[in-house]
């Protein structure tokens, strides 16, 4: 042991579930409109008890950097949300994840380093007529890459969009990181297979390209939404005839095709609203949303594609203790986010570019 005092911020053992809602309700009313506390829809239920505004990832940053009172913003999920809230947000406002550890498997997939080799011999290949799409499950330097090269960032709820602009722009476009979501915007825009292709970030290959390849696809993946199948779909229809089925986007396109739908985070909630009392609509994405959805939903049933297999580990880590945590540590930096200077306008003019579409 070396005697040093734990830093503010290390999370409470040992506390009830109650006692931790009562300090983080003492915190937030002492700090008041200097606080906005943010929670992914994929977050815990206790978690979301805790928020002021519940979205997908860039909603909230957008939201939260309207505020401009709030000097604190806490981001209940993962890396790469924080991130984009802080290049978002005013001078003034600070952003802070309270699990530090909490980061994203499919952004992780896009390391910048791979991502400057694959350009360059994209670029030995095709010359200057390429453009970089991102989607925002990607890290700051990532999006700032695609900034500073003409390109944009994309949701999935965006990305036909932002896609569709960057073809009409007359360039090939590599999009990255989710080879899924990236195949799906394409094909629905009428491109044919046989002008998608795919980047194989290890070792470093290019595979399937030919004269007519358009978009490029980065291989990256979201180890939830590409965990889905056929299969479980025929299972559902099975179990729950007349049933509607809405998947992500991420989604293998086997799996899209077989669904009766699929869209964003906030797209899967808009249908659930919608469908009329008693249908049935099996949904296949994270299961702390599915599972809020079917409590909110009650004159209908909404049930998990595949529960099992639908649990995000990284969006589990964020808890009541390490939120405490994080408001007790405010003022010392605990969970401070911090985008280098030299990437924030590179991201930002992604980002800008896919609001302007949008």
């Amino acid at each position: 042991m070396s005697g040093k005092a734990a830093p503010a911020w290390q999370p409470p053992r040992g506390l009830a579930d109650a006692e931790l809602e009562g300090r983080i309700a003492r915190l937030r009313g002492d700090l008041g409109e200097e606080l906005v506390i943010l929670g992914h829809h994929y977050q815990s239920d206790a978690v979301i008890g805790q928020v002021d505004l519940t979205g997908d990832s860039l909603k909230l940053s957008q939201e939260a950097a309207r505020m401009t009172r709030a000097r604190h913003i806490v981001f209940c999920g993962v890396r790469f949300m924080a991130e984009t809230a802080s290049i978002l947000a005013g001078s003034g406002q600070s952003v802070h994840l309270p699990e530090p550890g909490a980061g994203c498997p499919m952004a992780d997939m896009a390391a910048p380093d791979e991502l400057r080799t694959c350009w360059r011999e994209l670029s030995e290949r095709w010359g200057d007529k390429l453009l970089p799409v991102t989607y925002v499950n990607s890290s700051a330097e990532v999006k700032a890459f695609c900034g500073r090269r003409g390109g944009a960032a994309c949701t999935s709820a965006n990305a036909k969009k932002v896609l569709a602009w960057a073809l009409d722009q007359g360039r090939r476009v590599l999009f990255l990181p989710d080879r899924h979501l990236g195949a799906n915007a394409a094909l629905d825009l009428g491109l044919q297979p046989e002008e998608l292709c795919l980047w194989r970030r290890r070792p470093g290959k290019l595979l399937g390209a030919e004269p007519r390849s358009r978009v490029i696809l980065w291989d990256g993946y979201c180890p939830v939404h590409v965990d889905f199948t056929k299969g479980d779909i025929k299972s559902a229809r099975s179990s729950h005839p007349g049933c509607v089925v809405m998947v992500h986007p991420e989604c293998p396109r086997e799996v899209v095709e077989a669904a009766d739908a699929s869209g964003s985070t906030e797209q899967i909630i808009a249908e659930a609203e919608r469908l009329p009392a008693g249908s049935v609509l099996v949904v296949g994405t994270e299961i702390n949303l599915v599972r809020r959805l079917a409590r909110q939903c009650g004159d209908k049933t909404v049930l998990p594609l595949a529960e099992r297999r639908s649990a995000c580990p990284d969006m589990a880590r964020t808890n009541l203790g390490s939120l405490l945590a994080c408001l007790e540590g405010l003022d010392e930096g605990a969970g401070l986010v911090r985008v280098p200077a030299g990437e924030v306008e590179g991201a930002r003019q992604a980002l800008e570019r896919m609001m302007l579409l949008t």
